[in-house]
C-alpha cells in the first residue's frame, strides 16, 4: 500500500509548510488544492495527495474539504488532520446536472467506468447517479437506467441515461442518428491544424488495437471535426465535434494524424516507433464539454456544457495553454 503522505517540516514564512498547516503564497494562487498540497509534499504522488483530500484530511480555513480539484488562493491557510474521520462517499467531480421523469444527465469523473465491464465492477457512473438518489432519499434502485451512449474510464465529462424505454428509445434514434451535439475539450501532442479526420474503424487494425483501415467493407465508418484553439511548444488545445461515436474515435483519430493525446497510454505505438517519448501527465486530456439534443419525450431543447476539472486545466496550464 502506498504510504500516507505527511506534511514537510516547518518552513519559513514564505508559505512553506509549518507543522500540520501551512499558508498558500503567491505560487498557489488560483491553483487546485492537489497542486498546492504536491507542491510541498515532495515525492508525493497525484493519486497521494488526492487520497489526502477524498479522505477528509485536509481543511482550508478551518473547512473540510474533499475536492482536490478545488480552486485555491493565497493567504488562505490548509491544515491536514490525519486523524480525521473519514467522510461520507464524496465522488470529486460527480455532479447531477439534471434529473426528470425520463433521463438523467451528469458530470462523470476521469477514472470512472459509465456502465460495469466486469461483472462485479462497483463504482461506476450509473452507481454514483443512485448513490445520489439515495442521498436525496429516493429510492435508488425503483427506477432504471438504460445507457445510450457511453465516455471512456479516463474521459471526465457529460454523460446521459434514459430512466424509461421511451427515452431509451428515442436517445438510441439521436444518438445513431447524429442528432446531438457533442463537443469535447482535448489537448493533443505536438501543433494541431483544423481539421476533418475521415476513416473506417476496426477493432484490430493489425497490431491488436483499434484503428483504421483501408480494406473495403470492414469497420465503421467515423469522422472527427478538429479545430486548434491554442497551440504551444509541445501541444494543442483542441475542441473535437464528433459526428459519428465510434469507440475511442476521437484518441484514435488523432493518433492516427501524428497527434495522440496528452495522457494517452493506449494508442502510442506510431509515436513510439517514431522514436518519440509521450509527454507525462496524470489523467488522458480528453473531456465531453458539450450534450444538446432535443427531448425524446417533451420535445424540449436541452443544451448542457461543464468546464474541465482542475486537473485538467492544471495539465493544461503547465504546457503553456490557459
Amino acid at each position: 500500500m502506498p504510504r500516507t503522505p505527511t506534511p514537510e517540516p516547518a518552513a519559513g514564512a514564505d508559505g512553506g509548510a509549518s507543522g500540520d498547516g501551512f499558508t498558500l503564497d503567491g505560487a498557489d494562487d488560483a491553483t487546485t488544492l492537489a497542486a498546492a498540497l504536491r507542491r510541498r509534499l515532495q515525492g508525493r504522488s497525484w493519486s497521494d495527495v488526492r487520497r489526502l483530500c477524498e479522505s477528509g484530511k485536509v481543511r482550508v480555513d478551518g473547512e473540510r474539504k474533499v475536492d482536490p480539484a478545488l480552486r485555491v488562493h493565497a493567504g488562505q491557510t490548509v491544515a491536514i488532520e490525519m486523524n480525521a474521520p473519514r467522510p461520507r462517499a464524496v465522488v470529486a467531480g460527480f455532479r447531477v446536472v439534471h434529473d426528470d421523469a425520463h433521463l438523467v444527465v451528469i458530470e462523470k469523473p476521469a477514472g470512472i467506468s459509465s456502465v460495469p465491464y466486469e461483472r462485479k465492477e462497483t463504482g461506476t457512473a450509473m452507481d454514483l447517479v443512485r448513490d445520489a438518489w439515495r442521498q436525496r432519499g429516493k429510492r435508488a434502485t425503483a427506477t432504471p437506467l438504460y445507457i445510450v451512449h457511453r465516455l471512456d474510464k479516463d474521459t471526465s465529462g457529460l454523460l446521459c441515461f434514459a430512466k424509461t424505454r421511451l427515452a431509451e428509445r428515442g436517445l438510441h434514434t439521436i444518438f445513431q442518428r447524429h442528432e446531438a451535439t457533442r463537443e469535447y475539450l482535448a489537448v493533443a501532442e505536438g501543433r494541431v491544424e483544423t481539421r476533418r479526420i475521415e476513416s473506417t474503424l476496426v477493432a484490430d487494425r493489425g497490431d491488436g488495437i483499434r484503428g483504421s483501415t483501408r480494406h473495403a467493407g470492414q469497420g465503421q465508418h467515423a469522422v472527427t471535426f478538429v479545430e486548434a484553439l491554442k497551440a504551444s511548444s509541445r501541444a494543442t488545445l483542441c475542441r473535437v465535434r464528433l459526428e459519428t461515436g465510434r469507440t475511442h474515435q476521437i484518441r484514435i483519430h488523432l493518433s492516427e494524424a501524428g497527434h495522440p493525446l496528452v495522457g494517452e497510454t493506449v494508442y502510442i505505438r506510431d509515436l513510439l516507433r517514431a522514436g518519440r517519448t509521450p509527454l507525462p501527465a496524470a489523467r488522458l486530456m480528453l473531456h465531453a464539454a458539450t450534450l444538446g439534443f432535443v427531448h425524446p419525450v417533451t420535445g424540449a431543447r436541452l443544451d448542457f456544457r461543464c468546464e474541465p476539472p482542475g486537473e485538467f486545466a492544471e495539465i493544461q496550464r503547465e504546457l503553456g495553454l490557459a
